[in-house]
């Protein structure tokens, strides 16, 4: 905003109560800086999921405990198949949240991707929302069901994009 009593101030196209412009995003690129992206490396992506899977799999290991105690309190065997089927289907729904969260956040980045020095943003260089960032998601089931040739392709890719990365038009980058 103009300080008080400059030229600023007085013009006519001057709106005090206009949204002030962002010039970067979260102090991490500028807009037209497109070109000076540097793209993250298949080893600290790798290392990254390394380190979301692990925090997922404590997270959907606690809350399966919890579950299990209130099956077995209900009188329910929790090795049959219809709890065993909720039980993955809550352990994909704990991940899916986490990852598409925490990238559609001011963050950018899962914990994993933060430790390792590395965001995802939109072809622009712009955060992503929470629908892109589900798409991104479950983008990575079919990069992994196709014999991870999915991600495989990382390295090999202009962009250092994955497939997943391509069908969400996103891009993971290093941080400044």
């Amino acid at each position: 905003m103009a300080p008080v009593g400059s030229k600023r101030e007085f013009d006519n196209d001057f709106n005090p109560y206009a949204a002030p412009e962002a010039s970067d995003y979260s102090g991490r690129i500028a807009d037209g800086d497109v070109a000076n992206l540097e793209y993250a490396g298949f080893g600290r992506r790798f290392a990254a999921v390394f380190i979301d899977g692990f925090i997922t799999n404590v997270l959907g290991f606690a809350i399966g405990i919890f579950i299990g105690f209130v099956f077995v309190g209900a009188g329910v065997d929790p090795s049959t198949p219809g709890p065993q089927a909720l039980l993955s289907l809550l352990g994909l729904l704990v991940s899916w949240l986490y990852e598409a969260g925490m990238i559609a956040s001011s963050y950018q980045a899962t914990l994993g991707k933060k430790a390792m020095g590395i965001y995802v943003t939109d072809l622009d260089g712009r955060p992503i929302g929470f629908m892109r960032s589900t798409g991104r998601f479950f983008g990575k089931i079919i990069s992994a069901v196709i014999l991870l040739i999915g991600y495989l392709m990382q390295p090999f890719t202009q962009k250092k994009q994955a497939l997943h990365d391509i069908m969400a038009g996103t891009l993971v980058v290093k941080s400044r």
